[in-house]
């Protein structure tokens, strides 16, 4: 009778710590784009200092440009795709190469 109470005391203790388990672990698609998320939020929260480093990468856009783009990513890769004349696939692969170096700088 005793090892039965202390078998249903573990399952009891092991079934609450489950949900918290499953919390710990974020991997996978959601993650990164929540990170993806979070840095064009720093990214638009400093958009006064970020034009510079983003003028340094990209030469060709213009103050207009940098002014239109307002740290919006959709924007930013249009107009590098419009300026230098590349496919909206490797516009994206530039940006995010960027956001990856930006993101160690961070």
């Amino acid at each position: 009778m005793r090892s039965l109470s202390i078998f249903a005391i573990c399952v009891a203790a092991a079934t609450a710590a489950l949900p918290m388990a499953g919390h710990a672990q974020t991997t996978g698609p959601t993650s990164t784009q929540d990170d993806a998320k979070t840095i064009w939020e720093k990214i638009k929260g400093s958009w006064t200092t970020t034009k510079g480093a983003v003028k340094e990468q990209w030469g060709k856009l213009t103050d207009d440009d940098l002014m239109t783009i307002e740290g919006r990513r959709d924007q930013l890769v249009g107009k590098i795709q419009t300026r230098y004349g590349i496919s909206h696939e490797e516009a994206e692969a530039q940006v995010s190469d960027w956001e990856k170096r930006r993101n160690r700088d961070m």
